[in-house]
C-alpha cells in the first residue's frame, strides 16, 4: 500500500503546527496547516488499516503537540458557530465558488479524525495534559447535539458529497447543507473519542472525571443514543464507515461499531470503581440509567459479553439506592480553549466575518487555480482510493461508479452515456483539477497525457 508521509516529513509537519487566531482562519498559513494535518491524518489511517508502527501517534505524544490539534479543532468550531452564519447571511457576497468556505468547515472534521486515530492510546490520552478537559466539552457538545437532532428528526439522510463534487457547486446555501451533513459525520467521530478517553479513565485527573459524571452527566447523554440509535434508520440502513448503508436481513439485529462504543461507553462510566465513588445515582439519574435493562437482550449480551456486569449491577440499582457521594471541597481544572477564543474574539464576529469575505473567501480565478493545485497534491488519489471501503458512486446516477474521468481523474461514472449527461455541470471543475494535474506532472517531470475519456477501475 502507498505511503502519503516519510517519517522525517511527517515530524516536519507536526512540529511546524501552531495555534492560530480566529482571523487566520482561510489564510494561506491556515491552509498549509490544513494541508499538513490532513496528510497526517491519511497516514495515520493508512498505517491503522495496514496494522504498522504507528508513528504519526508517537510523534504527536512525544512533541507534545496533541492539545495544539485540539485548540484547531475548537477554533473552527467556535468559527462555523459565530463567523460563518454571519458570512451566509451577506447580502453583497457571492463568490465564484465556495470550496474555500468547506475547506474550513471541513478542517474540523480532519482534525477529529486524526484524534480519533491517535487517542486510542492510552498515552495520547494522559499526553493531552490539561486540553482533554476541552475534548470532553467537545464531545459532550456533539453528543447532546446528535442526540436532539435524533429525538426531532433532523439526522440527515444523505452522504455528504466529495472534496472535487463541491468544486460543482458555488450556492452558499448547498454549503450549509453539506455543513449539517459534516456535523453529523463529526458528532460520530466524538463518540468514539469520548469512548477511548473513558477506556483510559483511570490514568486521567479527576477534573476530568468529575467533568464528565457530575458537569455533564455524560451516562444520561448516552442513554439517550441507546433510545434513540441516530445511526440507524430503523431496521432499513446503518450509517458505517462514513456512509449510510441497506442492512441485509440476517445482520439485522448486529450491532455496528456505533453500538458498541456506546455500551462501552457506558460499561466504564457505571462499572469502574472511580467512577461508582464519583457518580450520583439520584432518583433522576437511576430512571435514566434503569431504561437500559429494555435494550439489554441475550442477542446484544451475546455480542458484547461483558455486558452482562452492566446488566447484573443495574438489576441491583432497581432494588436498592447508593449511597450519595461525599461533597469533598476540591480544586477543580476548567477547561480554557473555548472560552478564551470567544473572550477574545466578543463583538468582533461580524469584523471578522466582513474581513474574510473581502480577503480569503473570494478569490480570483488564478488563487483558485492554486489552491486546485495544492488540492490535488494534498489528496492524491491513488493513496485515497486504499482508504475507501467500498467502490465511489457514479457522479450522474448514484450508481457504482465503474471508470472515472481521465482529465481531472476526480469523478467517477457507471457509462459514457452519465458522463456525457454530467458534462455541462462538471465542465469547470473538470478544468480545475486537470490544469492543477498537469502542473503539478509538469513539476514532478512525470509527462503529460492529453485527451478527454475514461480511466478504468
Amino acid at each position: 500500500m502507498d505511503s502519503v508521509l516519510l517519517y522525517g516529513e511527517a515530524e516536519g509537519y507536526i512540529q511546524s503546527l501552531e495555534k492560530m487566531s480566529l482571523r487566520d482562519i482561510g489564510s494561506a498559513r491556515w491552509f498549509r496547516q490544513h494541508e499538513f494535518i490532513e496528510k497526517l491524518n491519511m497516514q495515520a489511517i493508512l498505517n491503522a488499516s495496514a496494522n504498522q508502527e504507528e508513528f504519526i501517534k508517537d510523534l504527536f505524544v512525544s512533541l507534545g503537540k496533541i492539545p495544539t490539534l485540539i485548540h484547531a479543532m475548537i477554533l473552527t468550531e467556535v468559527w462555523k458557530h459565530k463567523v460563518f452564519p454571519i458570512i451566509c447571511k451577506l447580502q453583497d457576497f457571492n463568490p465564484k465558488s465556495t470550496f474555500l468556505l468547506y475547506m474550513v468547515i471541513y478542517h474540523e472534521a480532519t482534525a477529529i479524525n486524526l484524534l480519533e486515530t491517535i487517542m486510542y492510546h492510552k498515552e495520547s490520552s494522559e499526553a493531552a495534559d490539561d486540553s482533554v478537559l476541552d475534548l470532553v466539552d467537545y464531545c459532550h457538545r456533539k453528543l447532546t447535539l446528535l442526540a436532539g437532532r435524533s429525538v426531532s428528526g433532523e439526522i440527515p439522510t444523505e452522504d455528504r458529497i466529495t472534496h472535487t463534487q463541491l468544486l460543482d457547486t458555488g450556492s452558499v446555501q448547498d454549503l450549509q447543507r453539506q455543513s449539517d451533513m459534516l456535523e453529523f459525520e463529526i458528532s460520530i467521530k466524538a463518540l468514539s473519542v469520548l469512548c477511548y478517553i473513558t477506556d483510559h479513565i483511570e490514568s486521567l485527573s479527576l477534573s476530568v472525571l468529575s467533568r464528565m459524571l457530575c458537569t455533564h452527566n455524560m451516562p444520561c447523554v448516552l442513554v439517550q443514543l441507546v433510545e434513540n440509535c441516530p445511526w440507524n434508520r430503523g431496521t432499513l440502513e446503518k450509517y458505517t464507515e462514513g456512509r449510510w448503508r441497506p442492512v441485509l436481513p440476517e445482520d439485522q439485529l448486529k450491532l455496528n461499531k456505533h453500538d458498541g462504543q456506546v455500551w462501552m461507553a457506558l460499561l466504564n462510566l457505571i462499572l469502574k470503581p472511580d467512577c461508582q465513588r464519583k457518580y450520583n445515582f439520584n432518583s433522576f439519574n437511576k430512571a435514566q440509567l434503569l431504561k437500559l435493562c429494555g435494550f439489554l437482550t441475550e442477542v446484544v449480551i451475546d455480542q458484547l459479553p461483558n455486558l452482562l456486569d452492566l446488566k447484573q449491577f443495574l438489576s441491583q440499582l432497581a432494588v436498592t439506592d447508593p449511597v450519595a457521594p461525599k461533597n469533598d471541597l476540591i480544586l477543580e481544572q476548567v477547561p480554557e480553549i473555548w472560552n478564551n477564543i470567544v473572550m477574545e474574539n466578543s463583538n468582533k464576529w461580524k469584523a471578522i466575518a466582513k474581513f474574510q469575505v473581502t480577503h480569503v473567501f473570494n478569490p480570483s480565478e488564478c488563487e483558485l487555480r492554486e489552491q486546485a493545485s495544492r488540492l490535488s497534491q494534498t489528496y492524491n488519489l491513488d493513496v485515497m482510493e486504499n482508504l475507501i471501503p467500498d467502490k465511489p458512486k457514479c457522479g450522474a446516477c448514484g450508481r457504482m461508479g465503474a471508470k472515472r474521468c481521465s482529465r481531472c481523474q476526480g469523478e467517477w461514472y457507471c457509462n459514457r452515456e452519465c458522463q456525457v449527461k454530467h458534462w455541462p455541470k462538471h465542465k469547470s471543475a473538470c478544468k480545475l483539477m486537470a490544469e492543477a494535474i498537469q502542473r503539478l506532472q509538469e513539476e514532478l517531470n512525470i509527462g503529460e497525457s492529453d485527451g478527454v475519456g475514461f480511466r478504468s477501475a
